[in-house]
C-alpha cells in the first residue's frame, strides 16, 4: 500500500481510530469492570489473602501492584520517548505494546484467588502496554498531522475514545445485568462473574481488532535510521528531562504551578483510580447485584457529566483565569474527600459521583492548558509535556503507595481519603502562591 501524504485525511483519521480502539482498557478494566470483579472474588467479612509473604488486604494489594505499574511506566517512559524519536519503525514498538495490554486484558479471563500471581501479572502487563504504546502514538502526531491541524485531530482522538470506551461499557453493562440474554448460564451470582470476565475478552478483542485501522495506514515512522539504537539515543529522553529540570529552575512560575500540578494531580488521579475499590467496600448496598450495577452507573454517570465538567471549566477560566478556576475546582475536591469519609448510602455515593464528574472533567483539561500557557518560548514542546507525563506518573505512584499504606494498617480507606484532601490543600496554597498578574492566563 502506497504511503500516505503527511496531513492526509485518511491517515489523520487511522490515527485517531486507535483512540477508539484503546480507550476501552482505562474504562472498562481500570475504572469499571475490573474494580467490581476484583472485589466480589473476597468474601467481605474477611477482605485479606496471604501473597509475596504478606497478609494484604485486598484493595490495598492492587493499589500497590498499581503503583508498581505506574513506576515501572514512568521510568521506561524517557527511554521509549528516545526510541520513538529516532528509530525507524516506531510502529513495531506501538504494536508490541498495545498486543502486550491486549493480551493481557484477555487473560484476566481466568483471574482467580487460586491463580493470584498470574492474575496480578495479568493486571500489570495490562497497564504497561497500555501507556506504553501512547508513548509512541502521541510520538505520531506530529509526524501525520501538521500544526495547524494537531489540536483538531488530537480533540477528535479523545472524542473518538470517549464514544468508544462508553458503547462498549453499556454493552458490557447489559452482560453483567442480564447475562441469560447473551447465553451466560449458572446461578445468578455465578452467571454475572462470567459476564464480568467475558467483559475483560471484549476489550481484548476490542483493542485488536480496531487498532488494526490504525496501524494500517500508520507509516513506519518519521525517521529513516539504519543504525543500532545506541546508549546515547537510548538516554535522550533522561537528557532532555534534566534539560527541562534546568530551565525550570529559570522560571520560577512554571516552576511554582508544575509543584502545585504535582501535589493536587496525585490526590486526583489516586481517587479516579480507586473510587470503584472505595464504592465497593465501603457503601452500604442492599445486594451484591445492587453494587455491581449501582457502581458501573456511577462510572457511566462520571463520563458524561465529565464532559459538562470540561466545559463548564473551559467557560469559567476564559472569564475568571486559570488559575482562579483551578483553586476553586481543587476546592471541591478537597471537599468530597472530606465528605467521602462520612458517606455510607447509594443515594449519597450517586450524587457525590455527579460531583466528582464534573471536576474530573474540567481539573485535567484545564491542568494541561495551564502547563501549555505557561510554558516559555520554544520548539521543544514535547520535552517540557514528556517531563509533565513522568511528574504525573510519579506522582500517582505516591498517591497509591500512601492510599494502600492507610487502607493496609488501618483496614479501611475511608481515612485515606481524608489523608487525600491535605494534598488538595497544599495545590490550594501553592496556586494562590503564583503572581496574581498570572491569575489571567
Amino acid at each position: 500500500m502506497e504511503a500516505l501524504k503527511k496531513g492526509d485525511k485518511k491517515l489523520l483519521n487511522a490515527w485517531a481510530f486507535y483512540d477508539w480502539a484503546n480507550s476501552a482498557y482505562p474504562l472498562v478494566i481500570s475504572s469499571a469492570i475490573f474494580p467490581i470483579f476484583y472485589n466480589a472474588l473476597f468474601d467481605s467479612k474477611n477482605p485479606y489473602l496471604d501473597v509475596f509473604g504478606f497478609h494484604f488486604k485486598n484493595s490495598a494489594l492492587i493499589s500497590f501492584v498499581t503503583a508498581l505499574g505506574f513506576l515501572v511506566v514512568a521510568f521506561i517512559s524517557p527511554f521509549l520517548s528516545g526510541i520513538a524519536d529516532y528509530v525507524g519503525n516506531k510502529k513495531v514498538f506501538m504494536q508490541f505494546f498495545c498486543y502486550i495490554g491486549a493480551l493481557s486484558c484477555i487473560g484476566l479471563y481466568w483471574f482467580s484467588l487460586e491463580n493470584i500471581y498470574f492474575g496480578l501479572l495479568f493486571y500489570f502487563l495490562g497497564l504497561i502496554g497500555f501507556w506504553g504504546s501512547l508513548v509512541f502514538y502521541n510520538s505520531y502526531l506530529p509526524d501525520i498531522a501538521f500544526e495547524e491541524q494537531q489540536d483538531a485531530v488530537s480533540a477528535k482522538g479523545y472524542s473518538m475514545g470517549y464514544l468508544g470506551s462508553v458503547l462498549l461499557l453499556i454493552v458490557n453493562l447489559a452482560m453483567v445485568m442480564k447475562p441469560t440474554l447473551f447465553g451466560i448460564s449458572g446461578t445468578p451470582g455465578e452467571a454475572t462473574m462470567k459476564a464480568m470476565r467475558y467483559s475483560f475478552i471484549t476489550v481484548g478483542f476490542w483493542w485488536l481488532l480496531f487498532s488494526q485501522y490504525t496501524y494500517l495506514y500508520l507509516p513506519k515512522g518519521n525517521h529513516k535510521i539504519k543504525e543500532k539504537i545506541t546508549k546515547a539515543i537510548l538516554f535522550n529522553g533522561f537528557n532532555e528531562l534534566k534539560k527541562v529540570w534546568t530551565l525550570l529552575n529559570q522560571n520560577k512560575i512554571l516552576k511554582g504551578y508544575l509543584a502545585s500540578f504535582f501535589v493536587y494531580s496525585m490526590a486526583v488521579q489516586t481517587v479516579m483510580l480507586i473510587a470503584t475499590y472505595f464504592g465497593a467496600q465501603e457503601i452500604e448496598w442492599k445486594t451484591e447485584s445492587d453494587s455491581t450495577t449501582g457502581l458501573i452507573i456511577c462510572i457511566l454517570v462520571i463520563q458524561l457529566v465529565a464532559i459538562l465538567g470540561a466545559f463548564i471549566t473551559s467557560r469559567s477560566s476564559a472569564k475568571y483565569g486559570n488559575i482562579p478556576t483551578l483553586i476553586v475546582i481543587n476546592s471541591i475536591w478537597l471537599v468530597l474527600c472530606i465528605s467521602a469519609y462520612f458517606i455510607t448510602q447509594p443515594g449519597t455515593f450517586y450524587f457525590m459521583a455527579g460531583i466528582v464528574g464534573l471536576v474530573m472533567g474540567g481539573i485535567q483539561s484545564l491542568s494541561r492548558s495551564t502547563y501549555s500557557k505557561l510554558l516559555p518560548e520554544t520548539d521543544d514542546t514535547a520535552s517540557f509535556f514528556s517531563f509533565y507525563d513522568v511528574a504525573e506518573k510519579i506522582g500517582i505512584v505516591i498517591g497509591m503507595v500512601i492510599y494502600g499504606l492507610i487502607d493496609q494498617i488501618t483496614g479501611s480507606p475511608r481515612l485515606a481519603m481524608v489523608f487525600l484532601a491535605l494534598f488538595f490543600a497544599i495545590g490550594i496554597i501553592l496556586l494562590r502562591r503564583i503572581p496574581r498578574k498570572n491569575f489571567i492566563l
